[in-house]
């Protein structure tokens, strides 16, 4: 029994080496943002997508694009606008005159890590071709399936102010991603070490710095170490009890599905394996809730005219569940 716990305790030690390599070379790069940066580690932890909002210049594209540099596997990156064609996405059947028959020339979501700019950009024709791939890991063209190779995972980003020329994400597109992430403004101490790094760089591309420090093989290694963690009976309890209340509070319109508590589950497994420990507690219930239901939950249009947030709405409902201890 002790060298099972000897040998669990080194196989987490072993992924948190390998999680603070990944955050030391993106840190190599980017000032702050550990909040961005944990979770992404997590959602690449929990085999998750996610979805990044934030206003432009606040390293939302850098800092996936590192992610992708950092991770030995395939990047790809899809600029979303208004005329994009699902084809330009999932790819297209194209006739071969030689041999007299269609071929399917994959598009750029076929591969490991994929970039998706701007994703509201894009009409929900384009949007929709994103279902099938991001929830089953495989695309149907002309009746035949084309299955993707593990890892695979969406980071797409969105401006939460610039409203025209964009299309509100579908909640059953919103509810395929893992996470959505909030990014915040710099602080003036962190805006001071990023313009002075500038500086010192003389127009020298940082991102070049960045080593890879993890394999596709290494990545299904360590999910597989974070399925395996304990949770307690009474904290899964605690997570349905949480997504539960959304379904029945007064300040909520369209509450969180079954698939909010899984990620719920999910992240917080791959946050206590970040955090060197074999078990989940309700510490990393509470720091992952938020990044779960905020895209998952469409607040009434009264408490939206009151200029509450989701994030407000979460926090009061957590406040009113008790913590298994």
């Amino acid at each position: 029994m002790e060298e099972n716990l000897f040998e669990q305790r080194t196989d987490l030690e072993d992924l948190q080496q390998s999680v603070q390599r990944l955050k030391a070379e993106i840190g190599k790069v980017i000032v702050g943002q550990e909040t961005m940066i944990e979770l992404l580690l997590a959602g690449i932890l929990a085999d998750g997508h996610i979805l990044i909002e934030g206003v432009p210049g606040v390293a939302k594209t850098l800092t996936a694009k590192l992610l992708s540099r950092a991770v030995s596997v395939g990047f790809s990156r899809i600029q979303f606008t208004p005329d994009l064609m699902p084809s330009d996405v999932i790819g297209t059947s194209v006739f071969n005159p030689r041999e007299s028959n269609f071929q399917f020339k994959p598009g750029p979501v076929f591969s490991n890590i994929v970039l998706i700019d701007e994703i509201n950009r894009a009409p929900a024709k384009t949007q929709s071709a994103l279902f099938e791939v991001m929830e089953e890991r495989q695309i149907t063209v002309d009746g035949q399936t084309w299955h993707l190779q593990p890892p695979f995972m969406v980071v797409a980003t969105q401006n939460p102010i610039e409203q025209e020329g964009t299309y509100h994400l579908p909640e059953a597109q919103l509810d395929r991603f893992l996470f959505k992430i909030n990014v915040q403004y710099p602080t003036r101490e962190q805006e001071f070490h990023i313009v002075s790094n500038h500086h010192q760089m003389k127009g020298q591309q940082r991102i070049e710095m960045v080593e890879p420090v993890l394999t596709a093989d290494r990545i299904e290694s360590l999910r597989d170490k974070v399925r395996g963690l304990h949770v307690e009976e009474k904290l899964i309890h605690f997570i349905t009890a949480i997504v539960g209340a959304t379904r029945n509070h007064k300040a909520i319109y369209l509450g969180a599905s079954p698939r909010a508590s899984i990620g719920v589950l999910n992240g917080s497994k791959a946050l206590a394996a970040m955090r060197g420990r074999d078990f989940v507690t309700p510490e990393d219930i509470v720091y992952v809730i938020p990044a779960v239901l905020r895209h998952r939950i469409v607040l009434t249009p009264e408490k939206e005219m009151e200029g509450a947030s989701a994030d407000e709405v979460i926090e009061e409902i957590i406040k009113g569940i008790e913590v298994p201890r």
